[in-house]
């Protein structure tokens, strides 16, 4: 345990409140009839909900932290003067949500010096939240039960594995619709149970792999530290542990070989 423990403990034990009071916010607006859905310049779609719950994230974290620098989805970065950035996505698969979905997500990433150090993944209408930190283990909790630690699956071949991913035109979206097609023809399962509840599954052991071609800063920051802490790997597709090269492999660390295999043909 480094010196700066205490101070990423700090973070993470704000992380989990806020995101769960995020989270609440979000069901106020779920399923709703009168939800209305706004086009962004890239043409996702975003919605009330979407603000309401990161205004109350960036609230919450400049009150207790206001040195700490802020990115979020759907406001500019606010700047900090401290060596932590938070970034987050207030609902991640906005998509789900609009639709009436609950695999949407709260998601919450914590930069140490440009390093992914914690995150939380919360899926409100299901009750279940995973979270880690670098060095202190990840955590998962459901409804009203105490936190239990997370851990990857032990399955050791793609074809005992459960493959998941958000959607399967992002693959045709970068010209790589055969990885898609090889990594189904070479897994027992695949589904799109996707965007971040995608990786808390590989978190708690229910899924083997999941992998994004597209992913943002915000989409990927929390998954990094979690899916390490419960003992698996979130790379890009070159295999390197980063957050920042627009995509996303999460294994429970036994398939990854086999996985990076396909992906590189």
């Amino acid at each position: 345990m480094t010196t700066s423990a205490p101070d990423i403990k700090a973070r993470l034990d704000l992380a989990v409140e806020a995101a769960e009071e995020a989270g609440e916010i979000t069901l106020q607006f779920y399923r709703r009839d009168d939800l209305e859905v706004e086009r962004k310049p890239d043409d996702s779609p975003v919605t009330v909900a979407d603000r309401q719950a990161e205004q109350h994230l960036r609230q919450r974290i400049s009150e207790a932290f206001p040195e700490d620098a802020i990115l979020g989805e759907e406001f500019p970065e606010r700047p900090g003067s401290s060596a932590y950035r938070w970034i987050l996505d207030p609902i991640d698969g906005t998509k789900s949500f609009i639709h009436g979905v609950p695999l949407y997500g709260t998601l919450i990433g914590i930069e140490r010096d440009g390093e992914s150090v914690a995150g939380v993944i919360l899926i409100p209408a299901l009750e279940e939240c995973v979270y880690a930190a670098i060095g202190q283990g990840a955590w998962y909790v459901s409804g009203d039960n105490p936190p239990r630690l997370a851990k990857v699956s032990d399955r050791a071949q793609l074809a005992e594995s459960c493959f998941l991913t958000s959607e399967v035109g992002s693959f045709d979206e970068i010209g790589r619709r055969a990885v898609y097609d090889r990594l189904q023809t070479a897994c027992r399962v695949t589904r799109t149970w996707g965007d971040c509840f995608g990786y808390l599954m590989v978190a708690t052991g229910r899924a083997e792999l999941m992998v994004d071609p597209i992913m943002q800063v915000w989409d990927a920051a929390a998954i990094l530290p979690v899916i390490q802490e419960a003992g698996g790997t979130f790379t890009d597709w070159q295999g390197r542990p980063t957050t920042h090269s627009g995509q996303g492999i999460a294994t429970n660390g036994r398939i990854l070989d086999e996985v990076l295999a396909i992906v590189r043909e």
